[in-house]
């Protein structure tokens, strides 16, 4: 797509995707998140300005509820109420007292309580409910050291039957994919493939009677009572909505497991997920009941499964700011602009608790106009790290060699291409020896940093916030505000129009190999264009021809962060590492 857009900005609509073009030219895209529908056969008509799907919601009592959401009888505790694709489900719970002394329930609620968070050997913690594996739709929760069991039943499925998927362990069939299905006449209702009047009444199942009142559907569901035996020795029998288990001889005291005998009372781990437990003969288990994942993960935050916990989440990634050649920047919100200043500037700060700051002093190397990252100065407590050209280190004033460690404090370590500045605080730094800088921040400090970096509060639509607060749109005077030091800092390079560049089809050709099959696996993922753009402005003034190296640098690393390997780029581009031979340290002028 070629389109021209008039600056300073130009907002628009492409699909679900919003258009962002900064003033220097550069294009960000941001994509809308979208609510799930997967399981919705119920999908509302979009409307004109309507980026994303919406399912049928629920009205009850004049309130109008969103599908999927659930909520309590106001009037009963016991009584509880779900909406699915405009289904509206009602049940009873019932309780499960999993000791021998429960406390009775206390005001508006429903349940009775148990002492201790401990089900058939399983811990229940406040962040997460467990279920039992002899009946998946026993949840347990703890609270303030006191534990609560219950069953719920199923919602009703709207889907038709084809639709539906149950899968071994859990509790509630549901609908998979998504879409709509033909209209029912107007006051009818529509369940799997089925329509019903408006008035009248019918059964799903024998647990399960529902009603079509004005196109909406309601039903009341049994819940059926917590069993002793497991699920392949109950029975049903004709006619009845709920299952019983067979009477039997009492059971010895002492179980066997897997060939293992454990006495009355004795619990065991199977491992992360499920413990069991001997009952009075009878071996019962419990696993924790992981909250649902809406994935893929949202922006800035990644999928993680630690080590010896049952259940994976979503995280929040940690804020990764990117500085490199004639110095373009990608904040940690994602705004990308170019910033020619060539003195000191205050990169990143903790700007609401101290605890951290970073400068970094720009040359004009003895250029018309450009300026390139010479030093980098952290400032973490009472420690100072300095950081130059050919990986000169200081910490403290002395100079360094590397691996170096301070317990609890600072670790530096040289990585293939780059030394890695890593801090107690979870700040860390990437530096090439050159002019590449990537700093990451833990989501600690989300909403807390300032500097040339942005704010790092997953918005870029406020990142040219200057030091006295006011939004700019323009990036000179935003990075001038950022400005540190004396004006002895500054080398003065004269402005030139950004208009009239330098570009020569040698440039263009040069540049041209970010687009080529050397960095082909991560084009799917990372667009090369700003890379691009921003090549050729770096080989406006660089006599030494290899300046093109400092984007194919950056853009490596930001597919390294999704997991892309480009092992033989290097090689392919003759771009050398530090360790090698050091790059444009020197640049001269070049004529035109």
């Amino acid at each position: 797509m070629n389109e021209t857009f008039s600056s300073p900005t130009y907002l628009t609509r492409l699909g679900s995707l919003t258009r962002h073009v900064p003033i220097n030219g550069f294009v960000e895209c941001l994509k809308q998140q979208c609510p799930s529908i997967e399981g919705c056969y119920t999908l509302l008509e979009r409307k004109n300005d309507e980026c994303c799907h919406r399912c049928k919601g629920c009205i009850k009592n004049g309130i109008h509820h969103a599908s999927g959401t659930e909520w309590n009888d106001p009037n009963d505790p016991c009584k509880i109420l779900t909406c699915k694709a405009g289904v509206i489900t009602e049940s009873k719970l019932r309780c499960y007292t999993p000791c021998s002394n429960p406390t009775p329930p206390s005001p508006n609620h429903c349940c009775p309580t148990c002492p201790g968070c401990y089900v058939n050997g399983q811990k229940v913690t406040a962040e997460r409910t467990v279920t039992t594996t002899e009946d998946p739709c026993v949840t347990c929760r703890c609270n303030m050291g006191r534990l609560t069991c219950a069953k719920q039943a199923c919602p009703v499925q709207h889907c038709p039957a084809s639709r539906i998927v149950h899968e071994p362990g859990e509790c509630c069939a549901h609908c998979t994919g998504s879409g709509r299905y033909m209209s029912p006449p107007k006051g009818a209702c529509m369940l799997g493939v089925a329509v019903y009047n408006s008035g009248s009444t019918f059964y799903v199942d024998q647990c399960t009677r529902c009603s079509c009142t004005n196109s909406a559907i309601s039903c009341i569901r049994e819940t059926c009572p917590v069993l002793e035996c497991t699920s392949e020795h109950q029975i049903t029998l004709p006619g009845r909505c709920c299952p019983q288990c067979p009477i039997v001889e009492e059971s010895r005291a002492a179980c066997t497991y897997i060939g293992k005998t454990y006495q009355d009372g004795e619990s065991w781990k199977l491992d992360s997920c499920k413990a069991c437990a001997c009952m009075q003969g009878k071996v019962r288990c419990a696993m924790p009941m992981c909250p649902p994942l809406n994935l893929p993960c949202p922006p800035n935050s990644r999928l993680e499964h630690p080590e010896e916990q049952c259940c994976p989440r979503c995280v929040e990634s940690d804020g990764i700011c990117t500085v490199f050649g004639d110095p373009h920047y990608r904040t940690f919100d994602g705004k990308f602009f170019s910033f020619k200043g060539p003195c000191k500037y205050q990169l990143v700060n903790d700007c609401v608790g101290h605890t951290f700051s970073i400068r970094v002093t720009n040359d004009a190397r003895s250029t018309r106009s450009s300026a390139w990252t010479k030093t980098i100065a952290l400032k973490v407590g009472d420690l100072r790290v300095n950081l130059g050209q050919k990986m000169r280190i200081k910490v403290n004033g002395v100079k360094i060699n590397y691996p170096y460690f301070l317990p609890n404090k600072l670790e530096i370590n040289r990585t293939a291409d780059t030394i890695l500045v890593s801090t107690h605080i979870g700040v860390k730094i990437l530096w090439d020896g050159i002019s590449f800088i990537e700093v990451s921040a833990p989501a600690i400090y989300r909403g807390k940093l300032c500097g040339l970096c942005g704010n790092f509060n997953s918005r870029t639509k406020d990142d040219f916030t200057t030091r006295r607060g006011r939004l700019m749109q323009d990036p000179y005077p935003f990075g001038q505000s950022w400005a540190v030091g004396s004006k002895k800092a500054c080398t003065k390079p004269r402005p030139i129009d950004p208009e009239k560049t330098c570009r020569s089809r040698e440039d263009h050709r040069l540049c041209n190999r970010l687009r080529s099959l050397i960095f082909d696996p991560c084009h799917k993922k990372v667009n090369p264009t700003m890379y691009y753009k921003a090549c050729l402005q770096d080989m406006c003034e660089c006599p030494t021809r290899n300046c093109y190296c400092q984007s194919f640098v950056a853009y490596v690393h930001e597919c390294q962060r999704l997991g892309i390997e480009l092992p033989r780029w290097r090689q392919s581009t003759r771009c050398r590492t530090v360790w090698e031979g050091v790059g444009p340290n020197v640049i001269r002028r070049r004529h035109h």
